[in-house]
């Protein structure tokens, strides 16, 4: 994708941190461009500079604040990142020219939440395909720290070594998802929200992705069966990779019972509405766990603390990735993790659009081909969007197999190669 990719990286790296880690000279570097040049790139692809779009962005999530939430303009400013009251008032003043207590003021609000609950619409472009993501999550759903029912999808959380918990349901007359967080530092809101947007890949452009997929005459029956479908994301890079680790060689249902079964050994307890039980373990915790208790394998058990000591000592991180191809290479040195679970985390973790497990057995009989290659050669024409048309493939696979007993069954170890279904 070119310079594009840059910016797009950039966009990713602004929104998880703003620019609070150095400038724009840190963010140029960490990217492996001058910072001029990347001024000269969001120029030409957004028309505003790095700063422009961070300090909007900033803004933005300010006035959200003040129109949906109660909270005090002092601890709006911190949650906003503007430091101080004063900058944070010159800021909206400049911008709406109103203050922030009138902006609120016009704002009207109906009802006001709980302390430490907070509702948010946070909007997409349509379509949006919600019944399909839900029935992408809900049997991957790790007992007692997520859950899928009744149309929402809810879970733990741990931030900074706060706990919280989010639901997010479906809010289809306002094009947007109702996102309801209960969270006790209101300067991490910020964050949490946007990795609930990643997470249900909020920010996807479908008229881009469907122009691609359309070339095949498989994917655009599809297409137009099913519009608006995106690539469900994750909370937790790690946790994710923890799940795909566990679901080798097991159906995607004895995955789920693995998972629940580590959490209630290992996780934090934590008492939420509706089922939630737990927090994940974190990777301090599970670098010595002795995973035998929950009826691991010895060598599923082993790639798992490899895994955490690896991400607690910062070997690996699955924070402000800038290059996926270096990061899914070092993943990959670890014992029992192949190439079909570095794409499968490049496409739920990363928010990579072109990650493609190729190696996965549903792809290729949702097709009806013999090989990888085979396989690797028919989905150029879909990038740089596989990862949309893989998890269409999927899809296909399950209605053909009409049997969901048959559709989580797995062929090999994930590590190692072939999977008829993700974990």
């Amino acid at each position: 994708m070119g310079t594009s990719n840059t910016v797009s990286r950039a966009l990713r790296l602004i929104g998880e941190s703003g620019l609070e880690d150095g400038g724009v000279e840190v963010l140029a570097a960490r990217l492996g461009v001058g910072s001029r040049h990347l001024r000269r790139l969001f120029l030409k692809h957004l028309g505003a500079t790095p700063t422009a779009v961070a300090r909007t962005r900033r803004m933005h999530f300010a006035k959200k604040l003040i129109d949906e939430t109660s909270l005090p303009m002092t601890q709006i400013a911190l949650a906003s990142g503007f430091g101080c009251v004063r900058r944070f008032n010159a800021g909206m003043r400049k911008v709406y020219h109103r203050t922030p207590t009138q902006i609120r003021r016009l704002a009207r609000q109906k009802q006001t939440q709980p302390e430490n609950q907070y509702l948010f619409r946070l909007r997409f472009r349509p379509p949006f395909d919600w019944k399909g993501m839900l029935a992408f999550l809900l049997p991957r759903a790790i007992p007692g720290v997520e859950a899928v029912e009744g149309g929402c999808y809810r879970r733990s959380i741990s931030l900074n070594g706060n706990y919280g918990h989010f639901e997010v349901s479906l809010d289809e007359a306002n094009n947007a998802l109702a996102a309801r967080v209960e969270f006790g530092d209101p300067r991490s809101l910020f964050f949490i929200t946007e990795r609930i947007r990643a997470m249900f890949d909020l920010n996807a452009d479908w008229a881009s992705i469907v122009q691609n997929l359309r070339t095949d005459p498989v994917l655009a029956a599809r297409v137009e069966a099913h519009p608006g479908l995106r690539v469900p994301g994750c909370w937790s890079g790690f946790e994710l990779a923890v799940r795909a680790i566990l679901g080798q060689q097991v159906t995607v249902k004895g995955a789920s019972t693995l998972a629940g079964r580590l959490v209630k050994a290992f996780g934090e307890p934590f008492s939420a509405a509706g089922g939630i039980a737990y927090v994940f373990p974190p990777p301090q915790v599970l670098a010595d766990a002795n995973l035998a208790r929950i009826g691991l394998p010895p060598a599923r058990a082993e790639t798992i603390r490899t895994l955490a000591r690896a991400v607690g000592d910062g070997r690996i991180s699955f924070e402000a990735i800038v290059d996926s191809a270096d990061f899914l290479a070092r993943l990959c040195e670890i014992p029992g993790i192949g190439q079909w679970t570095a794409q499968y985390v490049a496409m739920r973790a990363l928010g990579e659009p072109d990650a493609f497990p190729s190696s996965d057995l549903g792809l290729l009989r949702a097709l009806d081909l013999k090989n990888t290659r085979e396989l690797e050669e028919r989905a150029e024409a879909w990038r740089p969007w596989r990862a949309y048309a893989a998890i269409h493939l999927w899809n296909i696979a399950g209605v053909s197999r009409n049997s969901s007993k048959a559709l989580d069954s797995t062929s090999s170890s994930v590590g190692v190669g072939m999977v008829a279904t993700p974990a």
